[in-house]
């Protein structure tokens, strides 16, 4: 067995999130040094009216911790997928893992998602919400319904249990698979990088997704629809013989979810 790897690269996406920066990575930093990680910790921030607020934070956090930031300019682009792939070119180490800002993901979760790619137990691992051990703080009814088949219509592409959780972990060797391929467009990168990357072995790890703590959600109707695009776009990548058949099935699914979401 190949000895398992002891560095790892965090991403965290932010757009307005300097309120939950430092306790995140305080948090981060306790979990990682506890599992004996050598860890360091890049945000990758869009601009936003929080972006002075976050470099502050930042560069006061670097006194004390290996941490960085990148301000990407609107000229250079938007959205967290893009933001997140951004991230991954600029990291230090070979092991990647990109979680959220808002604190829905523990930092202390981090050690245990990372585990099966720093282990070499499988090329790709996801957070989840969905297998023993793993749940949600407080969910309404509907949220649970909504998030049940957007995870539905996706697990026949990824074979994972969660595969929009965003909480996920992978390597460089891995995504240079997707290269030119990769579409950088929405939100559920992880399932993104699952499908073009053509990963053979996926973990999913028990976590508890909870509430945000600060912040509002960036989640909106267009971020909905862009989902559906990018089944659909997958759906003809890994089956093309047969996407007429799979297509039809996907958009029946889709109207379903959307009279849920909007009526």
């Amino acid at each position: 067995m190949a000895t398992a790897r002891k560095e790892l690269s965090v991403i965290v996406p932010t757009y307005n999130e300097y309120e939950n920066i430092r306790e995140l990575c305080t948090r981060l930093f306790k979990a990682t040094k506890e599992a004996g990680l050598t860890t360091e910790l890049l945000v990758v921030d869009d601009e936003s009216k929080g972006t002075i607020a976050t470099n502050a934070i930042v560069e006061e956090l670097q006194k004390s911790y290996p941490i960085r930031i990148y301000i990407r300019s609107k000229a250079e682009g938007r959205g967290l997928s893009s933001a997140v792939l951004l991230g991954f070119s600029k990291a230090k180490y070979e092991t990647l893992l990109c979680m959220d800002a808002d604190l829905q993901h523990e930092p202390e979760s981090v050690p245990s998602v990372a585990k099966p790619v720093l282990t070499g137990e499988a090329e790709f691992s996801v957070g989840s919400r969905n297998v023993p051990g793993g749940g949600v703080a407080a969910w309404a009814l509907h949220r649970k319904i909504i998030s049940a088949g957007a995870t539905a219509l996706a697990y026949p592409l990824s074979g994972s249990t969660d595969p929009m959780s965003g909480f996920f972990c992978t390597t460089k060797t891995v995504l240079k698979r997707g290269e030119g391929r990769i579409n950088p467009i929405g939100f559920k990168i992880g399932l993104e990088l699952m499908v073009r990357c053509e990963c053979k072995s996926v973990a999913d790890v028990p976590i508890t997704f909870q509430d945000r703590v600060a912040g509002e959600s960036k989640l909106s109707t267009k971020q909905n629809v862009l989902y559906l695009m990018q089944l659909a776009g997958l759906y003809l990548d890994r089956h093309p013989l047969g996407s007429a058949l799979l297509l039809a099935l996907v958009a029946l699914l889709c109207i379903l979810i959307l009279r849920l979401l909007f009526f």
